[in-house]
């Protein structure tokens, strides 16, 4: 990986913006166009959008070149989430980073939910999601299940806007996932994405994670703030790294413990989340039988 092929291009004026909307597109166009035409359509406050293009072999570079209301990245090869979206911070012009995915499509109101809500915490140290819909059941408690189509050819986008708001959630515990937004401040404390996590599973609960260290603990996601998901339409292609291991191996603790007994993703939001949380003894010693599992059979090494 050569730091001197990668291009940062500033074509916006963004002075005025709200977020900084950082957006990774790996050879994704279709959903690239879809996606930032609805941050165009359906945002209601004017946001910085930064491209992530990695490699554009279908067409994404010279596409976004022609958008002078977006700026870009350009690498050559795919670095992948962690190494592209710390390629993209000095780039931004706002005081909060909103990590989107280019498989999403955003819903009006979305991000004056977003902003509402952060205005209302009064302070930096927090990390709040919009909800996803999606079209499968993946067996989430903190998506809504509603099939629109899976991919631009089928996606029936003007029955998603009328029937959206019909559907119900309420706001959810253990922000984790994009769309998330994050305060510049918090971002550059904690050192933004984990390289070791390259090229990026599990890099969202280890942002979490690092939040979490760095003494945040309101993770909160808005109901009502919501996105429809295409579905992961980048990481069926990559080789995954053994993301799972590496959190183990980091933290002592596996990402389900995390997520679920510590951040109580998708449980009903009431608050701030315990100072000190406790483990169950029973946890403790899972996450020890598993981590020391991984040392003997070498997945691992101290």
């Amino acid at each position: 990986m050569n730091p001197d092929s990668i291009q940062k291009v500033k074509q916006s004026q963004s002075a005025d913006s709200v977020f900084s909307i950082l957006l990774p597109s790996w050879n994704n166009l279709s959903y690239l166009k879809l996606c930032i035409n609805s941050i165009r359509k359906n945002s209601g406050l004017k946001h910085q959008i930064i491209v992530l293009i990695n490699e554009g072999k279908d067409g994404s570079l010279e596409w976004i070149k022609e958008q002078k209301d977006i700026d870009y990245v350009y690498a050559p090869s795919n670095l992948g989430i962690c190494y592209g979206l710390n390629a993209c911070r000095s780039l931004v012009d706002t005081d909060y980073i909103l990590y989107l995915n280019d498989d999403m499509y955003v819903l009006p109101g979305w991000d004056e939910l977003l902003k509402k809500e952060a205005d209302e915490i009064g302070h930096h140290s927090f990390m709040i999601s919009s909800t996803m819909i999606e079209p499968t059941n993946i067996g989430s408690p903190c998506i809504i299940v509603k099939d629109f189509g899976d991919n631009p050819e089928n996606f029936r986008e003007e029955e998603l806007l009328q029937h959206y708001k019909e559907l119900e959630k309420e706001d959810w515990n253990g922000s984790t996932w994009p769309p998330v937004l994050m305060p510049l401040a918090m971002w550059d404390l904690v050192g933004g994405m984990s390289a070791e996590f390259t090229p990026g599973m599990y890099s969202d609960p280890d942002l979490s994670m690092k939040f979490w260290q760095a003494g945040v603990r309101y993770f909160k996601g808005l109901g009502q703030s919501r996105v429809y998901h295409f579905g992961s339409k980048s990481t069926k292609r990559i080789k995954k790294n053994k993301g799972r291991d590496r959190f183990l191996q980091k933290y002592g603790i596996t990402s389900r413990t995390f997520t679920k007994h510590i951040l109580k993703r998708g449980t009903p939001f009431d608050g701030p989340l315990p100072e000190s949380p406790k483990l169950k003894a029973g946890d403790i010693f899972l996450n020890r039988l598993k981590l020391f599992h991984l040392l003997i059979t070498g997945r691992i090494s101290l």
